[in-house]
C-alpha cells in the first residue's frame, strides 16, 4: 500500500517514521509548505520531499494520505485528498467546528474514500486494558471517573496553538483525547459543565461530564504545566477501581528548562510507557481497515461526537451554566 504524509511537524514526522518501518507499506512522499520541514522528514525516512500537496499529487501515486497539518487547515486538505480519490487519515481533532466535520465526512463519502481520525488514546495499551476491565464487569458499575492530561504549552513551539480560533484551545486540542475515551468507555453524555483559566501560556480547563448511565467524569487539561507531559485516568466502580498514571513507569522525574542554544522548544508528543508504540498501532489498524473494508476502533462519527462535547464545554464556560446534550 502506497502512502504519503501532508504536514511534517512533530506529528507528521511520527507518521512518516511509522510508515517507513511498516511491512507492506511504501512511503512515497512527504509534503510541507515549509520546505525545510519536508526535507528533514524525507531525509529521516528516505523518501521524496514536496512543498505543496498539488505537486505531490502530480508527481507520485498513492492510495492513502496522512494529514498532520494545523487543525484549522484540516477541512481544506481533507477536501483536496478526498476529491483526488485518496483515503484519509487525519489527526485529531477532526475540525474546529461541527459543520466543518460533517462536511468532511460527507465529502469523503461522496468520493467513496475512507476517513479516519487519529484519536490515539484508544490505542494506548494501558487505556485499552482499562476498558477491557470495565467491559468485563470486573469493577462493577462505574460511578465516578477522573482524567488528567497536562504538559507544556505547544504555543511556545508553534505559535498557531496560541490562537484559539486556529487550535481550539486546551479543551478542543488536548482534553478531547479524554472526552473521546470517556464516551467510548462510559457511553453517551447527558450534560457538560466547564471552567477555564486562560492567561498567556497558561490554559487550564476542568470539565464535568454526566452520562446517560448516571456516571460522572471530571476531566482536567493544562497547557503551561511546568513538569513533563503527564496523563492519568481512574475509574471507580461498585466492586473496585482501575487506574493508570504515566508517571508510575518512572521512578524519578527531573525536568530542566532548555537553554537558549538548544534549538528552542518543541511540541511534546505523548508516549506510552508500554513497549508498543500506540501511533504505529493506530496507523497500522487504519490501513488494515482500508485493505479489509472493516470498521475502525474509532470512527469519524466518534470524532464528531467528541468535538460536539468539547464545544458544549466551551459553551458552558461562556454561559456559566451546564449544557444538556
Amino acid at each position: 500500500m502506497k502512502v504519503a504524509v501532508v504536514g511534517c511537524g512533530g506529528m507528521g514526522q511520527w507518521h512518516a517514521m511509522s510508515y517507513a518501518k511498516m511491512p507492506g507499506v511504501e512511503l512515497v512522499g512527504v509534503c510541507d509548505i515549509q520546505v525545510e520541514y519536508a526535507e528533514v522528514a524525507a531525509k529521516k525516512v528516505g523518501t521524496t520531499a514536496f512543498t505543496t500537496f498539488e505537486e505531490m499529487l502530480s508527481a507520485v501515486d498513492f492510495e492513502v494520505v496522512s494529514i498532520a497539518v494545523p487543525t484549522y487547515l484540516h477541512k481544506e486538505v481533507v477536501f483536496q485528498a478526498a476529491k483526488a480519490g485518496k483515503h484519509v487519515i487525519c489527526e485529531k481533532p477532526v475540525a474546529l467546528h461541527l459543520e466543518d466535520a460533517k462536511e468532511m465526512i460527507a465529502c469523503c463519502e461522496e468520493n467513496e474514500v475512507r476517513l479516519f481520525i487519529g484519536h490515539v488514546v484508544r490505542f494506548f495499551p494501558e487505556y485499552a486494558q482499562m476498558k477491557q476491565q470495565m467491559d468485563s464487569g470486573r469493577i462493577g458499575r462505574v460511578g465516578v471517573a477522573n482524567a488528567r492530561r497536562v504538559g507544556g504549552h505547544p504555543g511556545e513551539a508553534k505559535s498557531w496553538f496560541m490562537d484559539a480560533d486556529k487550535s481550539g484551545g486546551v479543551i478542543v486540542d488536548l482534553m478531547i483525547h479524554d472526552i473521546d475515551f470517556m464516551r467510548w468507555t462510559l457511553g453517551e453524555v447527558k450534560s457538560v459543565y466547564g471552567m477555564n483559566k486562560c492567561d498567556g501560556t497558561m490554559d487550564y480547563a476542568l470539565v464535568t461530564l454526566v452520562f446517560e448511565s448516571g456516571a460522572v467524569a471530571n476531566l482536567e487539561a493544562f497547557w503551561g504545566y511546568p513538569g513533563s507531559f503527564r496523563y492519568a485516568a481512574e475509574f471507580a466502580g461498585s466492586e473496585g477501581l482501575v487506574r493508570t498514571d504515566s508517571l508510575n513507569a518512572q521512578s524519578l522525574q527531573i525536568r530542566k528548562s532548555a537553554p537558549p542554544e538548544s534549538g528552542g522548544k518543541v511540541v511534546e508528543i505523548p508516549q506510552s510507557p508500554s513497549f508498543f508504540d500506540p501511533y504505529y498501532r493506530e496507523l497500522e489498524h487504519f490501513l488494515t481497515c482500508i485493505r479489509e473494508g472493516s470498521d475502525p476502533i474509532v470512527t469519524a462519527q466518534d470524532a464528531c461526537e467528541a468535538l460536539r462535547i468539547a464545544k458544549a464545554a466551551l459553551e458552558s464556560i461562556q454561559t456559566g451554566k451546564a449544557v444538556r446534550l
